[in-house]
């Protein structure tokens, strides 16, 4: 078995020099709060710099998206819906009496992909939106702006909608599903969050996981859907999520179920983020799941996602592409 690799204060422990740069870019990522890498099942290296310890509760943003994305393949796995269904079909109690879009050409991929072309709920709408007594019927009302699985229209009422239809669908709470599906194959501790007026957790923001319960998350992914010995998830569903349906409006990078691609050199990276700098990245290639929590109070520094990406591609890759 490997050492584990560890950073105390500001001296990086490693058994190879690295690059002269690396404290000096650790240190222009003055939102961190942890950096967490498993490679291959074990952890090799562990910083904290602020804020939660690595093994503490963390407000993961909109990186929650992807985490429900992969509670969205497991309810599709046990049969509770399609990903193509549309989800009218879906909403039971929350399905709005007179909607002014035809709510039967959403399908869950939609939602998934921010492809529902319903009206954004993120940005200017966001106010208004957490402001209104019932989250799901006002992401729900909002006006048809594009034709469902056209351009990409990020809106985490899309991702609310999702968490309304996993607890229709499935009779339980999303906190429930997260602590059943996920939290107890993986061993990791999932802890309460935010709910919406209707009492729906909030599906597509304010998850509390820890950056070493995110970093073995990404774990599940570099290990096709198995934690334990368990298939927890479809190997399917995998290839689903980071399969590109779209592309960002700010990165352009390409989007699939809830996970962006992203290329290091020759590396083929895919990632979730939330705001402020919550990062989630899964490199097949070498068994990586690299986790970075940040501070996630605005405002957020202009390019800091670029940073966090120079510091994973000219110090981490490096480090353990050869392992």
């Amino acid at each position: 078995m490997r050492a584990p690799l560890f950073v105390v204060g500001w001296m990086l422990i490693f058994s190879t020099p690295l690059m002269a740069s690396y404290e000096d870019d650790l240190n222009s990522l003055s939102r961190l709060h942890n950096l967490v890498v498993i490679q291959d099942g074990e952890i090799v290296l562990e910083h904290h710099q602020a804020g939660p310890e690595p093994a503490e509760a963390a407000n993961i943003k909109s990186l929650s998206k992807s985490i429900l994305s992969l509670l969205a393949g497991i309810a599709i796995d046990k049969g509770y819906f399609e990903l193509n269904q549309p989800i009218s079909e879906l909403l039971g109690r929350h399905q709005p009496a007179q909607p002014p879009a035809d709510l039967s050409q959403i399908q869950v991929e939609h939602l998934l992909s921010m492809q529902s072309g319903l009206q954004r709920t993120s940005g200017r709408h966001y106010g208004s939106w957490v402001n209104s007594d019932n989250w799901t019927r006002y992401a729900l009302t909002r006006p048809m702006v594009d034709e469902p699985g056209g351009d990409m229209l990020y809106s985490t009422g899309n991702s609310h909608i999702l968490a309304a239809i996993l607890t229709e669908q499935t009779g339980r709470s999303l906190l429930q599903l997260m602590r059943n599906w996920v939290g107890s194959p993986l061993n990791i501790r999932i802890y309460p969050w935010l709910q919406s007026p209707e009492g729906i957790y909030f599906g597509g923001n304010d998850m509390r996981i820890s950056a070493r319960g995110l970093a073995w998350i990404g774990q599940l992914y570099v290990n096709q859907g198995m934690a334990n010995g368990q298939q927890v998830v479809s190997e399917n569903w995998i290839e689903q999520s980071f399969q590109p349906r779209t592309n960002s409006v700010y990165t352009d990078d390409p989007y699939g179920l809830g996970w962006f691609s992203y290329q290091f050199n020759d590396v083929e990276a895919f990632y979730g983020r939330g705001y402020g700098g919550q990062l989630l990245y899964v490199i097949p290639a070498y068994k990586l799941s690299i986790v970075m929590t940040s501070d996630p109070t605005p405002p957020s520094q202009g390019g800091y996602i670029n940073r966090q990406h120079r510091f994973v591609e000219e110090h981490i890759l490096p480090r353990f592409s050869d392992r």
